[in-house]
């Protein structure tokens, strides 16, 4: 079932990175019918092991772009990871970035769907090692990369930075038990969710169902595999301990990194502490991408 999404798969252009030997390459693949939209790094050489890339809530493939990179996160990630050998995906959930849908229907089911679809394509695509795939979630992407890692058992490797693994402690924390209450009633029309950086996004019902029902510590409690997890003691939406609890809930070999960082990392500062906590997953995946 997973590998029936590849037949569809299409290329729809190209470009080349800039700061690392690789071609980039804009693909689609359906998922229930709409088109999932990601942007694929493949290194110079042979079929190189390959790091699938989930983004945040309201989040997209190049995630937040920062000025003093000129770029996004994960364009930049992927960039990184080129340079140390690696192919990677990034993909736009649907309703985010270039993917079909509206960002109102969101679901965490949804992207959980998108997740597993990407792997599938990765591991009949002849341009990477498909038997060699490891997967980084950040944020609401982290919760998405601990369903698909403990429902496939397919990553040799998982990293959850920043992760969101307690929904409904989290967003009662960030919305008020009245916003969520409200949110479980409002049926097709969607609820406005004030995000902590001074905007707002909106979901409709289902979104908040799964708010209620949706338990990542159980989903990486399922995946045996080597895991990675970052978190920040100065996060503005991730409960501290967070990182703890996906640790002690996993059983396998696994590190935790803390440091002194936010939810974005600091790189609004500089770029000192992200480009540790990426030096460090690349550490930890090593062994398991190599091998």
């Amino acid at each position: 079932m997973l590998k029936a999404v590849v037949s569809a798969m299409f290329v729809l252009g190209m470009t080349f990175a800039a700061n690392a030997q690789s071609a980039e390459e804009t693909i689609s693949f359906p998922v229930d019918g709409a088109n999932v939209i990601g942007t694929l790094a493949l290194p110079d050489g042979e079929p190189a092991p390959v790091v699938l890339l989930f983004h945040g809530f309201g989040g997209s493939r190049n995630e937040m772009e920062v000025p003093s990179i000129a770029k996004g996160l994960y364009t930049y990630t992927a960039e990184q990871l080129a340079a140390a050998g690696y192919a990677s995906l990034r993909i736009d959930f649907r309703g985010s970035g270039e993917s079909d849908g509206e960002f109102e229907d969101t679901t965490y089911s949804g992207q959980i769907a998108d997740g597993l679809a990407a792997v599938a394509l990765l591991q009949s695509d002849a341009r990477v090692d498909g038997t060699r795939i490891a997967i980084i979630g950040w944020s609401q992407g982290g919760l998405v990369a601990s369903a698909v890692a403990g429902r496939s058992g397919i990553p040799v490797a998982t990293a959850i930075w920043a992760g969101l693994g307690d929904p409904e402690a989290t967003f009662t924390a960030l919305l008020g038990p009245e916003r969520i209450a409200a949110g479980l009633k409002t049926g097709d029309t969607p609820a406005e969710m004030p995000m902590p950086w001074g905007f707002s996004l909106y979901t409709r019902q289902p979104y908040f169902e799964e708010i209620l029902t949706m338990k990542p510590f159980e989903e990486i409690a399922a995946y045996k595999g080597p895991l990675f997890v970052a978190e920040g003691t100065e996060d503005e939406v991730i409960p501290v301990g967070t990182g703890d609890k996906f640790i002690a809930a996993h059983e396998g070999p696994e590190e935790l990194f803390v440091r002194p960082m936010n939810h974005g990392f600091n790189v609004f500062v500089d770029m000192t502490t992200f480009d540790e906590m990426l030096d460090a997953t690349v550490a930890f995946f090593k062994p398991y991408l190599d091998s």
